[in-house]
């Protein structure tokens, strides 16, 4: 399944970026991340911070308008995550944009202590462009799947991640 759905957002990617003006580049920074269970009568959060790095197309459609895919190696203490954002980059000033789209999160621990090894989050941000190849970011990703495996009624567990970061285009 995750190979599948790997190699579709491939292709789509390619054939997209055949179609329109096109520039690829890489982005890291750092990822404050929580997970909050709810129990019943109750909840309970943990925060951790890790790091990312990963890949990017910024694939403009107009002047205002940018579709920016991103493939994403996320590190959090003991767990590595992929993370497939597809963003709309929505200009408002000449280097000021916003971001929104869905994000793919699949795990790369495999299926443990009995979590889901794919989720969906919905993300929402700024950018800031210093120059032509230089950016800035900072997005928030919010977990729409419960990732818990079998949880008896009542009980849901999501993660949340805000990311800060800088990206370079060639």
């Amino acid at each position: 399944m995750k190979k599948i759905i790997l190699s579709s957002l491939f292709v789509l990617a390619v054939s997209f970026t055949y179609a329109q003006k096109a520039k690829f580049g890489i982005t890291a920074g750092v990822d404050f991340a929580s997970a909050k269970l709810d129990f019943g009568s109750g909840s309970s959060t943990e925060s951790e911070t890790g790091f990312y790095i990963g890949g990017l197309m910024d694939i403009a459609a107009s002047d205002k308008f940018h579709l920016q895919p991103e493939l994403l190696f996320v590190f959090i203490k003991d767990s590595k995550q992929l993370q497939l954002p597809i963003l709309a980059k929505l200009f408002l000033a000449e280097k000021f944009s916003v971001l929104l789209g869905p994000d793919l999160l699949i795990d790369l621990d495999g299926d443990s202590a009995g979590t889901k090894s794919m989720g969906v989050g919905f993300d929402f941000g700024v950018a800031y462009d210093i120059d032509k190849n230089f950016s800035i970011e900072a997005k928030y990703n919010i977990g729409i799947t419960y990732l818990l495996k079998d949880a008896p009624k009542g009980y849901s567990g999501k993660i949340n991640g805000l990311f800060v970061g800088l990206g370079y285009k060639f």
